[in-house]
């Protein structure tokens, strides 16, 4: 949610018109003309990028007669990532200023005819305010490491069962057998060449899916330089060439991982990489959490536990109102239901098995 990072996808062209994301983004002044409130909020005209999947309820539409798109987002493009939506000032009335924004995308939708309005990992705390508006409330499930003060990989290592911290040690050894290193850099340690690099393992994870990139170099670069700090790239070397990288910000308590690419495969090497180098920076660093990103359900024997996610919806048409509130509410049951039962195959030894 740093400007840098919402202007860099607009200044490089990741999002806009041509890419079905055009910024429709909503301030709140105060009368002497202080920005006090904001809200980032795109017009859309696809579902791709999200990571809240409605793909199901455009179809519906379709077989009504209607149309789904465009409708507009409330969210971090291409970042399925917990975070603030409304972005409120310490000083500012917060029930009043998020009142008026949530109202003004109501009013937005009628004024292009949009069939929804959803807001897309909100911060728990702001549930309150959507819901107060009318918005529906959905949930997910991803999987996040949490960190237990420990002092290294293998305080790490030790807390999980004996079945797990063997499979743990010989995907690592496989991976330095195979005579693979990792480095980790930050925006400004990454030169041209680099960036180059990045980028093209980056869009190889696309190409093999048969997919276009949502992001661009000129994105990358424009991060690099604009956020140094809060990017990480996770690269693997064999023989001093890169063959792998993991794409990942930070912020004072979290890592962040998004992205993952590669041009040779190695085995276990996606879970080093990815995984296992991103535990050990946070221990490193002293952070308390790591979120990889959605889905993955073998994340689970890795550490990563369940935690529940949010997203916030609100229907214009009356009719699927009714019809996918209804629907929200036997998927929240189930959501419920789905991370008690992974939090029973958690691979901690009962003495420390806890689920955040």
């Amino acid at each position: 949610m740093q400007h840098e990072f919402l202007a860099a996808l607009e200044h490089s062209g990741c999002v806009g018109m041509p890419t079905g994301w055009q910024p429709r983004h909503l301030s709140y002044t105060d009368e002497s003309g202080c920005l006090i409130g904001a809200l980032p909020l795109y017009l859309k005209f696809h579902s791709y990028g999200e990571y809240v999947f409605d793909w199901a309820w455009a179809e519906a539409w379709q077989r009504a007669g209607l149309a789904y798109y465009p409708k507009l987002v409330a969210a971090v493009p291409f970042s399925p990532v917990n975070g603030p939506r409304l972005l409120l000032a310490a000083t500012a009335e917060h029930g009043n200023i998020a009142a008026a924004l949530i109202s003004k995308t109501r009013e937005l939708a009628v004024t292009h005819a949009a069939s929804s309005v959803h807001c897309l990992f909100p911060y728990t705390e702001e549930i309150q305010y959507w819901e107060s508006q009318k918005y529906m409330l959905r949930k997910d499930c991803q999987f996040h490491w949490h960190n237990r003060d420990y002092q290294g990989f293998d305080d790490y290592l030790a807390a999980l069962s004996a079945e797990n911290r063997k499979k743990i040690k010989r995907e690592r050894r496989r991976v330095t057998e195979a005579g693979i290193t990792h480095q980790i850099y930050s925006g400004d340690q990454l030169d041209a060449h680099l960036l180059d690099v990045l980028y093209r393992f980056y869009s190889a994870t696309y190409t093999k899916r048969a997919r276009p990139a949502y992001l661009n170099r000129e994105f990358f670069a424009e991060i690099a330089a604009s956020m140094p700090d809060a990017l990480r790239v996770i690269f693997a070397f064999l023989d001093a060439e890169p063959v792998a990288c993991a794409i990942c910000f930070r912020d004072a308590e979290l890592l962040y991982g998004r992205h993952w690419g590669c041009e040779r495969e190695f085995h276990s090497l996606h879970f080093e990489t990815c995984y296992y180098q991103g535990i050990e920076y946070c221990i490193r660093e002293g952070l308390k959490h790591f979120n990889p990103g959605t889905q993955g359900e073998h994340k689970l024997a890795r550490g990563f536990e369940p935690s529940v996610t949010h997203s916030l919806h609100w229907i214009a048409e009356p009719t699927f109102r009714k019809a996918i509130g209804d629907f929200l509410q036997q998927e929240s049951r189930m959501v419920d239901a789905y991370v008690r039962e992974a939090a029973q195959h958690l691979p901690y030894r009962a003495v420390n098995r806890r689920c955040d």
